[in-house]
């Protein structure tokens, strides 16, 4: 490898979850935050989980709401 045009890496890079789980992986950052890992992600799980932090499910809920009130 070329010196110096490679970012620095840290062989022991912490993940935190937003469900509270912690790991270690090798990464160019010191520590990573994710919403969805492993050990919450509903394909891992078997558990459906909406996670929705701009309210997009609401909205869709509300339009969905209304166009069967106009269609029926």
């Amino acid at each position: 490898m070329k010196k110096g045009i490679h970012p620095k890496y840290y062989k022991e890079a912490k993940v935190k979850c937003a469900c509270g789980n912690e790991f270690v992986i090798g990464a160019t950052m010191p520590e990573i935050r994710v919403e969805i890992c492993s050990k919450c992600h509903p394909f891992y799980t078997g558990k459906e989980k909406i996670v929705d932090t701009a309210r997009r499910v609401e909205k869709f809920e509300r339009k969905r709401k209304m166009a069967k009130k106009e269609n029926a």
